[in-house]
């Protein structure tokens, strides 16, 4: 009887050692992805920014050939201005909304880490 209260004393001791053991590594397994995520929005916001940067210079660059294409009286190159412009700008629209929504992200990744280091730093003081 006693062996076998021990045995069972034992696995119940060693089950809850496991479990706090998944329970860490679960915790690091999640900031890990938590940093790679934001990792990721940087890239993506810095791209997203470049984009813009490109977006606006071409902008810019057609405003100017438009300019000189209705000086010049070819307005059939004027036409074809016109309509890179709208597609630029629609371009930069976009980009705009995606670095937005790149900014959010990161926010809630940041958010979620920060809860995440503070669930760890109180299990360990338990």
């Amino acid at each position: 009887m006693r062996r076998r209260i021990f045995s069972l004393l034992c696995f119940a001791v060693l089950g809850s050692m496991f479990a706090i053991g998944q329970d860490v590594a679960n915790y690091r397994r999640d900031l890990h992805q938590d940093r790679r995520d934001l990792r990721q929005d940087r890239v993506d916001r810095r791209n997203d920014r470049a984009d813009i940067r490109s977006d606006r210079r071409d902008l810019s660059k057609d405003h100017r050939d438009l300019r000189q294409d209705i000086r010049n009286g070819n307005y059939k190159d004027a036409r074809r201005d016109q309509r890179d412009i709208r597609s630029d700008r629609r371009d930069l629209r976009g980009d705009r909304r995606d670095l937005r929504s790149d900014r959010r992200d990161a926010r809630a990744d940041r958010k979620d880490l920060r809860a995440d280091r503070q669930d760890l730093r109180s299990d360990r003081r338990k």
